[in-house]
């Protein structure tokens, strides 16, 4: 009887994403929006936001909700509804707005920001025969698979999210990384138009003199954003990015400011625009901790090219202590232990605390040992609870705290109890809503 249900339930979900997939395409060719289409292995729905955040100032625009970028999230997208989870009346409701859509004419956005993933195979390439995007940005790719348990390799992803470049308009437009090869490989391949950013001297859209900017307290500097210089077209345009840490977020503030600029808005504007953005909840996001600490906030998801690019912003900080809160690293079937370990090796040489959290990131703490760092000065929890318990009498001011793992470690439970003002969890936190908490 069970099967029976959950045969039931695949079929109906086949049924319902075929029926929106198809209503997508119909009101794609009624109302013939621009397309701007996303994709990468890290960076995808930061850069979302931006392009979204920036370009609304100039244009009528809609983007992808959270991380809508499946089979079913981007045809939800384009219809503008809301995801019907197990509610067979809600997806009934959806898919007779999806044909009102059809009949009726309505006012529709002249912009559709898209964020497309790939979780298994096929997930870019089938949505790439359909959806033809004006624009594409591409914004990097993995050196090991991220979802390994259905990718063979990294390769196989990388041609996966090409799909999206070659499956664009002929006239269309790719916006690429110029500072990963593999990416901007694709400016020869996709055989369109390309512009490039990045800090290479080449970059159509090139950063310089990137800096990591502070607030002094008393005797404690806290990291309070960033900032670098534009240098495009013959000239330098200043640009700055408050509260927002990460070199890696310059290259998703060039790729917007590129993707706008090309879309015919004026630089000065786009520029002030994006001072304006805020970083997804759960990335990379500076969130002052109790005792005049500083968190830095990642625990939205976790891979180990992610993780690796959050102790790189660690590294980069200036702080009296650096702790690095780590969780563990799921999806990643037979490489877990090793990309742990790595991360271990990683981390060794940045934070002067290391704290594990979950069995699989107990292989974080075998790497860092392996590599010298002192085991008096890393410690290893099972669960969230335990680590508050520890961190309650631990944290000492002048800390700046990272905390990255997967969804599935529930690490914003420790932000909570790090935050200086944790009312604001809400507001500020990935994982707030109620079906999360019940969890």
């Amino acid at each position: 009887m069970y099967h029976q249900i959950v045969n039931m339930k695949k079929i109906l979900k086949k049924i319902v994403t075929n029926i929106i997939t198809w209503q997508a395409q119909m009101v794609l060719k009624k109302y013939k929006p621009k397309i701007v289409a996303i994709t990468g292995s890290v960076g995808k729905t930061s850069t979302k936001d931006a392009v979204f955040t920036v370009l609304s100032e100039f244009k009528k625009v809609r983007k992808s909700e959270k991380s809508f970028n499946s089979e079913i999230g981007i045809p939800l997208t384009i219809l503008g509804l809301p995801n019907g989870w197990n509610n067979f009346f809600l997806w009934l409701e959806n898919i007779i707005f999806g044909f009102w859509l059809l009949v009726w004419k309505t006012k529709y956005p002249e912009y559709l920001i898209l964020e497309v993933g790939a979780g298994k195979p096929n997930d870019i390439k089938n949505v790439s025969k359909w959806l033809h995007a004006d624009i594409v940005i591409i914004t990097c790719f993995p050196d090991k698979p991220v979802h390994v348990e259905f990718f063979r390799d990294a390769d196989q992803i990388i041609e996966e999210k090409s799909a999206l470049a070659f499956g664009m308009k002929k006239d269309g437009l790719l916006i690429l990384n110029h500072d990963d090869e593999k990416v901007y490989a694709l400016h020869e391949k996709a055989n369109r138009r390309a512009v490039s950013y990045g800090f290479n001297e080449n970059a159509t859209y090139k950063a310089s003199y990137a800096n990591y900017n502070y607030k002094n307290k008393g005797d404690t500097d806290i990291p309070i954003g960033i900032s670098f210089k534009l240098e495009y077209n013959g000239n330098v345009f200043p640009v700055n990015l408050d509260n927002m840490i990460g070199m890696h977020y310059v290259g998703q503030a060039l790729a917007t400011l590129a993707c706008v600029q090309e879309i015919g808005c004026p630089m000065l504007e786009s520029i002030n625009a994006i001072s304006k953005y805020v970083t997804p909840k759960g990335r990379l996001c500076l969130i002052p901790g109790r005792d005049d600490t500083t968190l830095i906030d990642d625990t939205y998801n976790s891979s180990p090219i992610a993780m690796s690019a959050a102790l790189e912003v660690l590294k980069n900080i200036k702080a009296k202590r650096k702790i690095a809160i780590l969780g563990d690293m799921l999806e990643l079937g037979k490489l877990t232990e090793e990309s742990h370990k790595e991360t271990g090796y990683e981390a060794s040489t940045i934070a002067d605390i290391i704290i594990t959290v979950g069995l699989r990131a107990k292989n974080i703490r075998v790497g860092a040992i392996e590599k010298g760092f002192k085991e008096k000065n890393i410690y290893s929890f099972n669960n969230t609870d335990d680590t508050n318990v520890f961190l309650e009498s631990f944290i000492k001011k002048g800390d700046v705290i990272l905390l990255k793992g997967s969804q599935g470690t529930r690490l914003e439970k420790v932000v909570i109890k790090l935050m200086s003002d944790p009312t604001q969890a809400s507001k500020l936190l990935c994982r707030q809503d109620k079906e999360w908490m019940n969890r």
